[in-house]
């Protein structure tokens, strides 16, 4: 079964960018793709601070990683970058720990003027970390995706074709595994 991880790198689980988590995990469950999530502010901040290698949570977070064929990066745009929470955890990840995955990365920003942070600073890091086929990003403004009362949110269509689009090409991913 292709497996697939989901790396949020948000300071919190009460945000627009998990409404678009929530329904990458659904899809994905929908399509018989095996998910899981690392919410990276819930792992140890002295871990990912001081860079504890050793950490056994960092280690289970890790393995994740290294079992999935499809890695899935979820980050907020803040001040025209991604997150460092998101940046302390991905020097966690072993040197070529992306290398033959394929990486799936999406941001969410205040402004359409976020738009290429993920290309100048995040794509050259997964570049780094071994990732070589990198999917094309989708990118949301924060107003695409509206809480609604219930802890639920209602993502435009705009970016539900963005994102069903790359998805449909993880799907074809499976397809050509199974072959």
């Amino acid at each position: 079964m292709v497996q697939a991880v989901l790396i949020n790198g948000n300071n919190k689980r009460a945000s627009r960018l998990t409404g678009i988590h929530e329904y990458i995990e659904n899809y994905l469950e929908v399509a018989g793709i095996s998910a899981e999530s690392i919410y990276i502010h819930e792992l140890p901040a002295d871990d990912l601070i001081t860079a504890n290698f050793s950490s056994e949570e960092i280690a289970i977070a890790n393995k994740k990683v290294t079992d999935a064929e499809i890695v899935f990066i979820l980050t907020p745009i803040f001040k025209a970058s991604y997150t460092g929470i998101l940046k302390t955890y991905l020097d966690l990840i072993p040197q070529k720990g992306l290398e033959n995955k394929t990486i799936v990365p999406i941001a969410i920003g205040g402004s359409i003027g976020h738009l290429l942070a993920v290309e100048y600073s995040l794509k050259p890091v997964l570049s780094v970390l071994g990732a070589t086929e990198i999917l094309n990003t989708v990118f949301v403004l924060d107003q695409q995706v509206e809480r609604l009362g219930s802890g639920e949110y209602k993502i435009q269509d705009v970016v539900l074709n963005r994102l069903n689009n790359e998805l449909q090409k993880i799907e074809s991913y499976k397809i050509k595994q199974i072959n």
